[in-house]
């Protein structure tokens, strides 16, 4: 412990623990294998991991979705929300995120809210420390000790391809597999077919289109995701176009799911109330981490819309808050599981990623105070960007 610092055990309650430095660590790393949507092929991709220090010795640790240009997050944290957090008591959540949201003007979003996610972890880490408690029984918990999950994903390609990956996960013990689809529609429409055949009626498919389609191409594809029992239509249509998603949600049979391009509540709101969506999927590390997730997922139970997290290309900070997420709401269908074998998942913890963890589509909840895991940060030095 250095100099000055007050000695204090975990699981000290009613602490007055001070937060004394916020340090951000740009991370990048090519994947062990592209992922490939609507979107393009992606062979590189970065996460920011947020170090939140106190006068107590204790510390947390989150992650914000940094998926470009690292270091700008980095900046951002260190250079305007650092100063709003250092003296304050490392505790008082909430009253931190309501400061670091007034550090710039204009509506909620963009890599602001992605960087106040990745100190938010941190703060919920640094409370269950001090507490003595996993994350999941801060946020009340509903008995959980598990949280059913399922396999990200088969990505778009040839045939021969994507029936490679559908196999691979049902190998794995994957009860539940989404799969990428995107342009053109038609042969969307065959593959989804072909999937089904193959994957036969015992697994639960979904779809991801990134965006992909128009509405009437999102209408025609969502004839055969409903001929072909898929359990549901994820983001088919720009986040924005909310009377889109309004009209495909009359003219479509499968239920339709979104909200990991949101970043507040209020983005979510409208789509929820009205039942248009009948799966709410924000990400912890874009949506102003888990204090505002929590809130969208709480918001959704009330209008009997189910919490689906979504994590994608994500670390295992992310992935862990997302299990805590998972366990302690009500209304939760599923946890995104990404299947990649990347170092933010396999080197920076001892924790092995929830693909290796699962067990027939189901993942434990981890039991140690906080987020039950501890960085190495030495592996973390070797990933950072130089």
């Amino acid at each position: 412990m250095k100099p000055g610092k007050r000695s204090m055990s975990v699981g000290t309650l009613n602490a007055d623990i001070r937060i004394s430095d916020v340090i951000a660590h740009p991370l990048t790393q090519e994947l062990p294998q592209p992922t490939v949507t609507s979107w393009g092929k992606y062979t590189e991709v970065s996460i920011v991991l947020v170090e939140v220090r106190t006068d107590a010795g204790i510390t947390g640790v989150g992650e914000a979705l940094a998926r470009f240009s690292p270091k700008a997050y980095c900046e951002l944290i260190e250079g305007s929300l650092k100063p709003r957090l250092v003296g304050g008591n490392a505790t008082d959540i909430m009253t931190h995120w309501h400061s670091m949201r007034r550090s710039l003007s204009g509506r909620s979003g963009g890599i602001l809210f992605e960087a106040i996610a990745g100190v938010d972890i941190a703060l919920w880490d640094i409370l269950g420390k001090v507490a003595g408690l996993p994350i999941y029984r801060l946020l009340g918990g509903v008995g959980r000790q598990e949280v059913p999950v399922y396999a990200a994903s088969v990505n778009w390609g040839n045939d021969e391809f994507m029936d490679e990956e559908l196999d691979r996960y049902i190998e794995k013990g994957f009860p539940r597999i989404k799969v990428k689809v995107a342009n053109p529609v038609k042969e969307a429409c065959k593959r989804v077919e072909r999937l089904r055949k193959r994957a036969g009626d015992g697994i639960e498919l979904c779809v991801d289109a990134n965006w992909a389609y128009t509405l009437e191409e999102a209408v025609e594809l969502g004839r055969a995701l409903t001929d072909n029992n898929y359990f549901w239509f994820e983001e088919p249509l720009r986040p924005e176009d909310e009377s889109g998603y309004e009209e495909l949600h009359r003219r479509c049979a499968t239920p339709l799911a979104a909200g990991e391009s949101n970043y507040t509540l209020d983005q979510a709101m409208r789509l929820v109330a009205n039942r248009t969506l009948s799966f709410l999927q924000p990400d912890v590390a874009r949506s102003g981490g888990i204090t505002e997730t929590r809130r969208m997922a709480e918001f959704a139970a009330a209008h009997d819309v189910q919490y689906a997290p979504h994590i994608g290309m994500s670390g295992i900070v992310c992935e862990t808050a997302s299990v805590h997420l998972a366990a302690a709401m009500p209304n939760l269908r599923a946890m995104e599981c990404e299947t990649d074998s990347s170092p933010f998942k396999t080197a920076i913890t001892g924790a092995a990623p929830g693909a290796d963890r699962q067990k027939n589509g189901m993942l434990p909840v981890p039991t140690g105070p906080g987020l039950g895991i501890e960085v190495d940060w030495d592996a973390v030095k070797k990933l950072t960007v130089k």
